[in-house]
């Protein structure tokens, strides 16, 4: 079994409360979610204002299916939101199974 985790770090321009960021987070991460079926959960960076942190975990018998889906990911996270990435990093962990 495999866990694939990707983090990713924008920088965010122009905003102007914790609200605003909120809302580009909720919007990129329900896009994830529906697309790829992964979990997503904003980390580190909760009460800045012109940061975002994400992490994206999924999990997989097969290392090149979680690789692909993580790289897809990635793919789709620069594509949709306008915020600059300033981060973005893909671990994988874990081992065949007998």
């Amino acid at each position: 079994m495999f866990i694939g985790i990707l983090g990713v770090e924008y920088h965010l321009h122009g905003n102007e409360s914790l609200k605003d960021k909120r809302r580009t987070a909720q919007s990129l991460k329900q896009k994830v979610r529906a697309t790829f079926n992964v979990s997503l959960a904003e980390v580190g960076s909760e009460n800045s204002m012109d940061h975002l942190r994400l992490a994206v975990v999924s999990v997989s018998n097969d290392k090149r299916h979680l690789e692909s889906r993580l790289t897809k990911c990635l793919s789709m996270m620069e594509a949709i939101c306008p915020e600059e990435m300033v981060y973005s990093e893909i671990s994988i962990q874990g081992e065949e199974m007998p």
